[in-house]
């Protein structure tokens, strides 16, 4: 009994720790609004909009509106934030303002008049952001669903009102006391994902804003990753036209979702170490950098297996990481938390540097996606010690390869896998019907089409080592293949550089 109260004990520290360090992460106000440089093009616009009123006794003139909802938006538009809050003490005027707005938000049609609307119930939402319970209360007394009253806006072929609609509803999901029902939620969140485009969405810093008050929630990360959000976000992250502050907003979004264990355990299947230590290194934003060593920290400490957490520090390793490191340490930041997480990012990795084996720096190298020729893939001494070990963890080395195969658009590394795929096959008995398995015949054969003469050429000898038995035959075979081209010279690409016949 002593013992599981002692790890309900930890498991509550370990929470509370993990909340604390969250909260007090610098520039993390509710709504996201209020940092620096952060004023993207939906806001600007937003400025412009509050700048023109509506006429609204137009409207009741016009018998568009009803006297009810033209006495309360005529009267609220003209308060001042304290006056707003006097005025929504009562609780009959705030049944009255959800009704308003959003019959509004349903007759209205005039675009000016609709942006102004939403800018207004954006702003008066972020005054108070208890605010939002005056809809869920409203919904619920008329027994409606108030989601669709905003998902309807999307329909609008006016982009700030469907973007501004986007924000309100992050507001709305986030600040209420009841959390978004499950359907709603994964219909939002599809919906976001759909606009992470790292170009041709001038909306861009909004839809991430979004995404950021979102995913600070823990349901929404589970419910975000379940529709396989992360990948959106590594589209984005991977175009090297997109500017510091989406990178700053996406990584932020990385880092939080790696709260959740389970996710953090995952991440590195993502391929987001490798793309993340690029960005280290070329930033030179003190933000970014804070969120890259944020995010790298907590994938040291985040997972709850050992095994996933050296895999992680590997990956780094292998990502040349322990440099940049070395020069952020020397380095004096504003923030001294970077300071503090480089160093135990630096200790980390310097610990797990002291028995690495050589087939630990292999892994760590297929799981970055980074393939060279580097002298393990050449050795036959180690593809003797350790062919059969792409086979564990249900192949989890050898569907890497595989996947390199079909997805990456590099030579190098295409050259590379399929040199890996036939030395396996050729040292590992079982190595043709483990590939049969994976369906992974079709992918090398696929090769021989590739526009790179040395890709076409490592696929040819990864076919034949897949079909020959006679391993000594098809070794004079090859040699005397590669005899013609031994005048040319190397590009660093295939083991023997062939001559394209493009």
């Amino acid at each position: 009994m002593t013992h599981l109260t002692q790890e309900k004990d930890a498991v509550v520290r370990r929470l509370s720790d993990d909340i604390n360090q969250f909260k007090t992460s610098h520039h993390l106000p509710d709504d996201l609004e209020s940092m620096s440089d952060a004023i993207g093009h939906l806001q600007k616009q937003a400025q412009e909009v509050m700048s023109q009123k509506p006429k609204w006794p137009s409207y009741f003139q016009g018998q568009m509106i009803t006297k009810d909802d033209f006495d309360f938006i005529s009267n609220f538009d003209v308060l001042n934030a304290e006056g707003r809050t006097k005025l929504l003490s009562d609780p009959n005027t705030r049944n009255q303002c959800a009704k308003t707005f959003l019959t509004l938000m349903a007759k209205l049609f005039k675009q000016q008049t609709l942006r102004y609307l939403l800018t207004l119930m954006d702003q008066f939402l972020r005054e108070d952001k208890s605010r939002v319970e005056i809809f869920n209360t409203y919904a619920k007394m008329k027994k409606e669903q108030l989601w669709s009253y905003f998902f309807n806006m999307f329909a609008n072929q006016d982009q700030f009102v469907v973007y501004q609609t986007s924000r309100i509803l992050a507001k709305l999901a986030c600040w209420s006391a009841e959390r978004m029902p499950t359907s709603d939620l994964s219909y939002y969140l599809a919906w976001l994902k759909e606009q992470l485009k790292p170009q041709g969405n001038e909306y861009l810093q909004s839809v991430c804003r979004c995404l950021q008050m979102m995913l600070r929630i823990e349901p929404y990360r589970e419910a975000f990753v379940a529709i396989d959000g992360i990948p959106s976000i590594m589209h984005v992250l991977n175009n090297g036209s997109v500017g510091f502050q989406v990178q700053y907003q996406l990584i932020f979004c990385l880092w939080v979702l790696t709260f959740n264990r389970n996710i953090a355990t995952i991440m590195t299947k993502y391929t987001v170490i490798p793309r993340l230590s690029e960005i280290l290194a070329e930033t030179q934003k003190e933000k970014v950098t804070r969120m890259i060593v944020a995010f790298l920290r907590n994938l040291l400490e985040k997972p709850e297996s050992d095994k996933i957490i050296r895999d992680n520090a590997m990956t780094m390793i292998a990502c040349r990481l322990v440099k940049p490191l070395e020069l952020l340490s020397n380095r004096k930041f504003d923030d001294d938390d970077i300071n503090d997480n480089v160093q135990l990012i630096k200790e980390k990795l310097e610990g797990n540097l002291a028995d690495v084996t050589s087939f630990d720096e292999y892994a760590v190298e297929i799981r970055s996606g980074r393939l060279s020729w580097t002298p393990v893939h050449q050795s036959e001494k180690f593809w003797i010690e350790n062919a059969a070990k792409l086979n564990e963890t249900n192949f989890e080395l050898l569907r890497m390869l595989l996947r390199l195969l079909e997805q990456s658009k590099d030579p190098l590394v295409l050259c590379v896998a399929a040199h890996d795929i036939g030395e396996y096959v050729r040292h590992y008995p079982h190595g043709k019907r483990a590939i049969d398995k994976l369906e992974g015949k079709v992918i090398i054969m696929r090769l021989l089409e590739n526009p790179d003469s040395n890709v076409r050429y490592q696929g040819l000898l990864c076919v034949q080592k897949l079909m020959v038995h006679n391993w000594d035959y098809l070794g004079k075979q090859a040699d005397m293949s590669a005899g013609s081209n031994n005048n040319l010279p190397s590009n660093g690409l295939g083991q023997r550089p062939v001559e394209s016949k493009a």
